[in-house]
């Protein structure tokens, strides 16, 4: 049993280990892509579509702060709750940032989003009611949603979009971004399920908590240092 639980705690240092250099750029777009949406002039819902399903299921930052979200969440009447929240702030942010031409740095806004990480797993962690803070913790998702959705318009706008057709590709990667969350939620409330039927899923479920807090500091950190060196 002892050298199970070592052989998990092994398995999941290697993966954190893995994704936190991942994390780090987990907003970049690709040169290729950059150049074909920058070459676009007019409505092309499907290549946008595809853009933002892409940037979600590749977006490292994401997945991890959506594990974080769903990590204790049994009932799937609550998985799309607290979805549902995040879905909501971040295409707030999304579309309203876009379409007024609200951007933010956008080191402080990854920076931000490591931050959702980092406090997500504190909290599955039980770290803020052993401080004695309390807060609604669907008023927290939807607030960092919000925060991941203007990183996701900050980089749209990083991009020369033109601005034929731009409410159709707008909605186009948006929609995109909800297809990918989908796959995305999927995977891992299957795997979460499969998990905790598992023996070694209570030993384990809070040291893979302190790894997702620790990729989520190192994306902040990573960020800041990014920003205050530029």
């Amino acid at each position: 049993m002892i050298a199970t639980a070592n052989r998990n705690m092994a398995l999941l240092a290697l993966a954190a280990l893995v994704l936190l250099p991942a994390a780090a750029y987990a907003h970049d777009i690709s040169q290729a892509n950059r150049a074909f949406v920058e070459g676009i002039d007019g409505p092309a819902f499907l290549p946008f579509f595809y853009l933002g399903a892409k940037h979600m299921v590749t977006g490292i930052d994401h997945v991890l702060y959506l594990i974080g979200v769903v990590f204790f969440l049994h009932r799937l009447k609550d998985v799309v709750l607290y979805v549902s929240m995040f879905t909501i702030g971040h295409s707030l942010t999304l579309m309203g940032g876009v379409l007024l031409g609200t951007g933010a740095n956008s080191h402080i806004v990854d920076a931000i989003i490591g931050i959702s990480v980092a406090y997500k797993a504190f909290e599955n962690m039980g770290g803020f009611r052993k401080i004695g803070f309390t807060f609604d913790p669907r008023l927290a998702v939807l607030a960092f949603g919000l925060a991941h959705g203007l990183g996701l318009a900050t980089k749209l706008m990083d991009l020369a979009v033109s601005p034929n057709g731009l409410l159709v590709n707008l909605i186009g990667f948006n929609l995109g971004v909800e297809a990918g969350q989908v796959i995305v939620l999927a995977v891992i409330v299957t795997l979460l399920n499969l998990w905790r039927r598992k023996a070694s899923f209570g030993k384990a479920a809070f040291a893979a908590n302190v790894l997702l807090m620790t990729a989520g500091l190192v994306l902040a950190g990573y960020q800041f240092t990014g920003y205050f060196a530029s």
